[in-house]
């Protein structure tokens, strides 16, 4: 369920601008009645300005309802959120998609450095083990190993995302931002479900029984 709610901003993202044709002209309206300062302006990306600007809103509305859920914020939604105004701002302001399209690279190199730097700071536990800990346990080196496969999996979807954006349609690359991003961390979460189990430990439970 959280894995949905993570990604519900993404979802708005790409229904706006595939459907965007269909919008009311009011809506249109919004992105384009924003301060422009671009140097293409004959050449108007009303479907992803408007995408982005449902994608800043949605984000800042889960925040809000992650925290009336649960009295406090999810880091990796704050830290989504921060590098989102700013690119998304970037992405308005200028109506350049490139800014839009370097956030997702940005998010995903930034949760890879939290990720890698989780190690060495603190208590020394790794990312993976505070927020997997409770529902199963492994040996110390099996936390950490994990911890580094999320970090590398954050830098590939970062360079992938700047790789599907150069070579591809702009189309393309809404589609990816989803599916493509959505499924690789999906396929991901379930391979790391049983790389754990492999080398869970026994609970007291179980060595009773």
């Amino acid at each position: 369920m959280k894995f949905l709610f993570d990604f519900f901003p993404v979802v708005l993202f790409f229904v706006v601008y595939q459907f965007f044709a269909d919008l009311p002209p009011a809506w249109i309206a919004a992105a384009n009645q924003l301060p422009l300062m671009s140097l293409n302006q004959n050449e108007p990306k009303d479907a992803i300005l408007l995408a982005t600007l449902v994608i800043i809103l949605a984000t800042i509305v889960q925040n809000v309802l992650y925290f009336a859920m649960h009295r406090r914020f999810e880091r990796m939604h704050l830290i989504t959120l921060a590098i989102l105004i700013v690119f998304g701002t970037l992405t308005l302001l200028l109506k350049d998609p490139k800014f839009i399209v370097w956030k997702v690279t940005i998010v995903n190199w930034a949760f890879a450095l939290a990720f890698l730097i989780s190690q060495y700071i603190g208590s020394r536990k790794t990312l993976t083990e505070r927020m997997m800990s409770s529902a199963i346990q492994v040996p110390p080196r099996i936390w950490i190993t994990t911890n580094l496969m999320w970090v590398g999996f954050f830098v590939f979807i970062g360079v992938l995302n700047l790789i599907v954006a150069e070579l591809f349609s702009e189309a393309i690359w809404v589609d990816f931002k989803l599916f493509g991003v959505l499924g690789l961390t999906f396929a991901f979460i379930i391979a790391q479900v049983f790389y754990l189990q492999k080398h869970a430990l026994e609970t007291p439970e179980n060595t009773t029984k």
